[in-house]
């Protein structure tokens, strides 16, 4: 590749990187399929990138982490270590997921107003960026990912449920969108989302899509796992913090922190029922690249569960948390839990009465969306894989079968989950 040849010629500075040529390269083949001279020159640039590094002491600057994050994403097949994480390019959205931003796990949280709304700035901006793109294909505005592009009226579904799905974040955010006509709507989403990015949020939005394969569905695929990813890094937050208060007897900042997790998950369903759009054909289409990628890998999702009790030695024996050593260490170090917080409140005189009532409340209604979702998710497995392995020939449903009914906490028994709907047949919320 030119471009790329030149800048390693030219000194190969991360501040100018190529970056439009190569990502063109991998949207026009898809990555999987990448040409073997890229890679390599992509390689060579990643010993630059750390030799630079080593020489001029710039290895935390900007433009020089950027990079790292791009190689670390668009080399993962080419080094073997091809995952969800890297699939879905968590380190350049700056979840703690894939190493980017965010508290860490033990430490303090961040300020809550500014983490609250950087969570929901960066959903909205993925699910605008998915439906800009919906809406771009429809009008023959952009040729990138051609494959199975979906009808009309598939398309004009998800304009409706893509703009539902953000309008709570949009709304707490201070932001509204109202026009009636679908296409309008998401015009306008994409208009509020672009305007409130910055040049650098610009950036790693781009960056951050980088599918296996042609196929039109992996475009919104991709960017409904990473808006989940997003929702359950503020269930961590949210729970973090509810274990602190519990920890120094603040009972109504706990429950206040466990309603407002309860209200993140519960309004994210239409998530799912935006992603029930994708066309099963489709999707087991691009699925045959995505070998060694599964959402059983999801840290955040496990960071949240581990959060609320300790899991089982079976648990945290399967690959769910095989595939996340660091966490696992952290559990079976005694991490902190909820469900550990609420019974050393409960049995040290800290939490009593209606204080306790009102926590033990919040903790059941938790559990139970929670419980909800993972109902969800698995009709959603159901209708989209059968009895096929999941996204990275793993378990697929019959694991989400199992996982489904584990307890959420131990502390409390969750009460009956009455929003959940019928189970029809591989049907999912609408």
């Amino acid at each position: 590749m030119r471009e790329l040849t030149s800048w390693l010629s030219g000194g190969a500075d991360p501040d100018s990187f190529p970056y439009l040529p190569v990502t063109a390269e991998f949207h026009r083949t898809g990555k999987h399929f990448v040409g073997k001279e890229l890679l390599a020159l992509l390689d060579e640039t990643r010993s630059h990138v750390a030799a630079r590094a080593t020489g001029t002491g710039s290895a935390d600057s900007g433009p020089a982490r950027l990079l790292r994050a791009f190689l670390d994403v668009a080399l993962d097949k080419w080094d073997g270590r091809y995952d969800y994480r890297s699939y879905l390019a968590l380190g350049l959205l700056g979840l703690p997921d894939g190493g980017g931003g965010g508290s860490g796990d033990d430490g303090p949280v961040a300020e809550l107003a500014a983490t609250r709304e950087g969570r929901d700035r960066l959903l909205v901006h993925l699910v605008a960026d998915a439906l800009a793109f919906e809406l771009a294909a429809a009008t023959d505005a952009t040729d990138l990912l051609p494959e199975q592009r979906p009808g009309p009226a598939l398309v004009a579904k998800r304009y409706r449920l893509g703009v539902r799905a953000v309008t709570p974040a949009l709304s707490r955010l201070g932001l509204t969108v109202d026009d009636p006509r679908p296409a309008a709507a998401v015009a306008a989403l994409h208009a509020l989302a672009a305007a409130d990015r910055s040049a650098a949020e610009e950036r790693a939005l781009r960056l951050s899509m980088l599918p296996v394969y042609l196929s039109h569905d992996e475009y919104l695929f991709i960017r409904v796992l990473q808006s989940y990813e997003c929702v359950f890094a503020g269930l961590a937050d949210e729970l973090r913090a509810a274990i602190d208060a519990l920890d120094a007897g603040r009972a109504v900042t706990a429950a206040d922190r466990l309603a407002y997790a309860r209200d993140q998950l519960a309004s994210a369903a239409p998530l799912f029922s935006l992603l029930a759009s994708m066309q099963p054909e489709s999707f087991r289409t691009f699925r045959a690249y995505t070998e060694g990628a599964s959402a059983i890998q999801s840290r955040s999702y496990k960071l949240m569960e581990s959060l609320c009790r300790t899991p089982e030695g079976s648990r945290l024996d399967s690959a769910a948390y095989r595939s996340v050593p660091e966490l696992r260490d952290r559990v079976r170090a005694g991490g902190p839990t909820v469900d550990a917080a609420l019974r050393a409140a409960v049995r040290d005189g800290r939490l009593a009465g209606a204080d306790r009532d009102l926590v033990q409340g919040r903790m059941r209604e938790f559990a139970a969306t929670v419980l909800h979702w993972r109902r969800t998710h698995h009709r959603l497995a159901v209708r989209m894989l059968g009895e096929r392995p999941g996204t990275g020939y793993t378990e697929g449903t019959p694991y989400l079968a199992e996982v489904r009914a584990i307890p959420v906490f131990t502390a409390v028994a969750a009460e009956p989950d009455p929003a959940a709907p019928s189970e029809p047949s591989g049907g999912c919320p609408e």
